[in-house]
């Protein structure tokens, strides 16, 4: 069965592209009229009075809906909604000491307080350049990037001119939508240069891989199209933005996925608690096994009502690895009942992954937990912290460090090094080094695997072409 893949939706220029669109001639006035003809049965019309013009204008767009009220005009948000255009040059990490090739992009953004700009970090990973248009305005800012987040797909940018504030106001956040409530995508997608605004509903509300920052986090599906160059644009319900445009599934129909408010106002504010540096999601590390078995619940003394899951691996060096055990059940965590199939209760008979609790939390918080230990029940607290890889999973805005020393090029091993082998990386690049970046673990503080990439050949490392 194929497998489908997530894309990320930010708009990627080429030049075979625009070999493309210059090769689109634009039919003459007389074959423009034939061609109205031959679709719609009459003639183009004349030029229209000044009158028609009026009446020809652009209408400003409202949506109704009974959850909406009668009418809701989108158009009082277009001005706080950016269009982000990006030059970017990632690292090449078989060469360290080059840069790839420059690439742009162009994206979208919002606004919200303190004269910030909300987009997506895949749009602005790697950036050289980085600018902003608004909503009918001809006139590009320079734009910096304050903050960013790639692990949960989020950065923010802003710009110095005083211009560019001018006529703007920030958009406001809601909550977590309801399923099938309905939802406006605003942005900048491919196939035009103007505002877009695709609508739709929201049909699903648990974890989803993000592709980018490689980690699970809360998500929201809706089947609003989402396109290259819609990332970074808000998901709005009443004016009020309930999610962000990050990324689609690939080989499916009208399937994208929203960053909801709750991973935003974590994100604000966990770069406001470290002074504008992103610290990053915390987790236990600790990998768990289902107790749906009934014979495994009653292995481990469980009672009839109980439910949990079993601890079966913890990673060295993290907290849990002081206060927890393998082989402890989980039965509560903040308060919250785990079900057999490492669950909690969400809302409206929903059930949600127990990382969800997680996610609310940051580096340095405690979690209470309940756990059944050799038939003994306890409560014990936990400090969460962001997990620290052996081989880190992503190295963007960050230059390769290497040491060439007579002509051995040794650099620290990265899933960034590996994805260069190509997109199926996990069966093209060598076995040892991708068993490594998916299963090794720090034994250690500040432990890293270091490779010998590459051997520059020169007579004084003759013969030792074959090291790596």
């Amino acid at each position: 069965m194929a497998m489908l893949r997530r894309f990320l939706s930010c708009a990627v220029s080429s030049k075979k592209e625009n070999l493309v669109l210059k090769g689109i001639l634009a039919p003459p006035a007389s074959r423009a009229a034939s061609l109205s003809r031959s679709l719609t049965g009459s003639r183009l019309p004349a030029s229209p009075s000044k009158a028609s013009r009026t009446a020809l204008g652009v209408r400003s767009l409202s949506w109704p809906h009974s959850k909406w009220g009668n009418s809701v005009d989108l158009s009082m948000t277009f001005n706080s909604i950016i269009k982000v255009y990006t030059v970017a040059a990632s690292p090449n990490w078989f060469m360290p000491w080059q840069t790839k090739q420059q690439r742009e992009s162009t994206g979208s953004g919002f606004i919200i307080e303190g004269r910030r700009i909300i987009t997506n970090a895949h749009c602005v990973a790697d950036q050289a350049h980085v600018m902003i248009r608004k909503h009918g305005d001809p006139t590009k800012y320079t734009a910096r990037v304050v903050a960013v987040g790639h692990e949960c797909d989020l950065a923010l940018l802003t710009t110095d001119s005083e211009e560019f504030w001018e006529g703007t106001r920030p958009l406001t956040f809601g909550g977590i939508p309801e399923l099938q409530d309905p939802v406006a995508v605003v942005g900048y997608p491919t196939g035009g240069d103007n505002i877009s605004v695709s609508v739709g509903v929201v049909s699903r509300v648990e974890p989803q891989q993000y592709v980018h920052g490689a980690t699970s986090l809360l998500a929201i599906q809706i089947d609003a199209a989402i396109n290259p160059g819609n990332s970074g644009g808000p998901a709005l319900i009443n004016h009020e933005v309930v999610g962000v445009a990050f990324q689609s599934l690939e080989g499916a129909e009208n399937i994208g996925f929203i960053i909801p408010v709750p991973i935003i106002n974590h994100f604000l504010r966990d770069v406001e608690k470290n002074s504008g540096v992103y610290v990053g999601f915390p987790a236990l590390g600790i990998s768990c096994q289902a107790m749906e078995n009934t014979q495994l619940r009653s292995f481990y003394g469980m009672k009839t009502n109980e439910t949990g899951v079993l601890i079966c691996k913890i990673r060295p060096l993290t907290d849990s690895a002081q206060k927890l055990k393998e082989h402890d059940v989980i039965l509560e965590i903040d308060g919250q009942v785990v079900g057999n199939d490492g669950t909690v209760v969400f809302r409206n008979r929903e059930r949600i992954s127990f990382d969800y609790v997680l996610s609310r939390k940051f580096a340095g918080d405690k979690i209470e937990m309940g756990i059944l230990r050799n038939g003994e029940r306890m409560k014990i607290m936990v400090e969460a912290q962001p997990l620290k890889h052996l081989v880190p999973i992503q190295q963007y805005d960050l230059l390769p460090r290497y040491f060439i020393y007579a002509g051995l090029v040794f650099t620290p091993l990265s899933q960034p090094y590996l994805h260069e082998y190509g997109d199926d990386w996990y069966n093209t690049s060598p076995r040892r080094l991708c068993d490594r970046a998916l299963m090794g673990e720090q034994q250690i503080e500040d432990q890293e695997a270091v490779i010998l990439s590459q051997v520059l050949q020169d007579s004084t490392n003759a013969g030792h072409e074959a090291l790596c």
